[in-house]
């Protein structure tokens, strides 16, 4: 098995990437700052996932995670009687071979004290300031946080010896390109400092790629959605606003289409993207290894969605099967590739609807002005991750918003508290 280090572990994809990698026996790193972007008692929510707390209960601080207290040992955590596996260190929280780390990858000499205790097989840095429109209110932290962040890791793995990046990358770098969206076209147009600093992570990486042979796989993410989903997007916030019948605030006529991805199918395609490997790391593995193949048998393992699911509640195609690379898609140590639905992009007029027949209740909707920072339309080009990694996805956005909104109602009684 091996070690593998997990940079934004309380996310929405990070954590599921975490549950996945831990599905497979493997031992996971996970660092993450906690901060109150959005409500924290979220973050403490897929956090104790990890942790086999199965008695969660929230604390009462939208700001400040019952997790960022991990650093003094003394944390009592609500729920964690149940839990005789769990162990409180004065650095940390460990449960199996999960172990967290309350960390900002910002933080330099942290990170490298962290390289130097655990030898890490691969890095995913999945750690980012998200949210386009709060980046031109705050655009500074998105680059310290993105893109020096990024090469924080970088410097570290150079330093120790770290072969393998997987970097989360986003599909707003592709402003004002033609759709389909391919990953040679051009994206130097960036519309907000989110997508800027996304393309600042991208080119470092690739210089470090260059000069120092680490092998590197950007992601560029297409609208992630799922139960547990980030607040500040609407998948998330339409659902409980609608639920609760507050107004949606819609900008524009909602004809703006996106290609939505489910969380579950982003993660797959996250773990396949490590085991990539070009010809000037091939000492570093074949493509195949042990978490590759296993991958490719990912299970249904459908459990009751209101339920702490544990460590394997993937809602994946049961005859998903990873094909064998195709030799023309040889990977060259370098590689940016689409990570999306696979679906005709929808409308979201179209996603309100779908929500609104789950939640068996109409939304009242307040259209405002369209944004010049949204993009109107995406819709990603898969050739290359077919092609490397045999990946599509799976969830379609017809199962996919259902999932929400059944588990927006199993856990009601804490959602309806958040702060979004």
């Amino acid at each position: 098995m091996s070690t593998y280090l997990v940079t934004g572990a309380a996310g929405f994809i990070a954590s599921k990437v975490c549950e996945f990698l831990l599905a497979e026996d493997h031992t996971v790193v996970g660092v993450d700052n906690l901060n109150d972007y959005y409500d924290v008692r979220l973050k403490d929510y897929r956090l104790s996932r990890l942790l086999g707390i199965k008695d969660w209960q929230p604390g009462n601080d939208p700001k400040v995670s019952v997790y960022a207290k991990a650093e003094t040992g003394s944390l009592k955590l609500e729920g964690s009687e149940s839990n005789s596996g769990l162990r409180s260190q004065a650095s940390g929280f460990t449960y199996g071979t999960f172990t967290f780390r309350f960390l900002d990858i910002e933080n330099l000499p942290a990170l490298d004290a962290l390289f130097a205790e655990f030898k890490f097989d691969a890095v995913f840095n999945l750690a980012a300031r998200a949210g386009v429109r709060y980046s031109l209110v705050n655009p500074h932290v998105y680059m310290t946080t993105n893109a020096m962040g990024t090469l924080n890791l970088l410097e570290c793995q150079r330093k120790h010896g770290v072969k393998k990046h997987v970097l989360a990358s986003t599909s707003s770098l592709y402003a004002g390109c033609p759709m389909p969206f391919t990953e040679d076209q051009p994206v130097n147009t960036p519309l907000s400092p989110y997508a800027a600093s996304k393309k600042s992570a991208e080119v470092m990486a690739y210089t470090y790629h260059k000069q120092f042979g680490l092998d590197v796989t950007v992601l560029r993410y297409f609208t992630v959605y799922g139960p547990a989903g980030r607040p500040d997007m609407a998948p998330f916030r339409f659902v409980k606003w609608i639920a609760e019948g507050t107004p949606l605030t819609v900008y524009g006529d909602g004809q703006q289409t996106r290609d939505f991805t489910y969380v579950d199918d982003i993660a797959r395609g996250t773990i396949l993207a490590g085991q990539l490997r070009g010809e000037k790391s091939s000492e570093i593995g074949d493509g195949r290894s042990e978490i590759g193949e296993k991958s490719s048998e990912m299970r249904d393992s459908r459990s009751e969605i209101g339920e702490n699911p544990g460590r394997n509640s993937s809602i994946s195609n049961p005859n998903f099967k990873l094909r064998t690379p195709n030799s023309e898609f040889r990977s060259s140590g370098f590689e940016i590739i689409n990570l999306g639905g696979g679906n005709r992009p929808i409308t979201l007029n179209a996603m309100i609807a779908l929500m609104e027949e789950f939640l068996g209740k109409k939304a009242v909707i307040d259209r405002q002005p369209p944004q010049a920072v949204d993009m109107q339309d995406t819709s990603a080009d898969l050739t290359k991750a077919r092609g490397l990694m045999g990946w599509r996805a799976q969830v379609s956005p017809d199962d996919g918003f259902r999932l929400i909104a059944e588990w927006y109602f199993a856990n009601k009684h804490w959602v309806q508290l958040l702060d979004i």
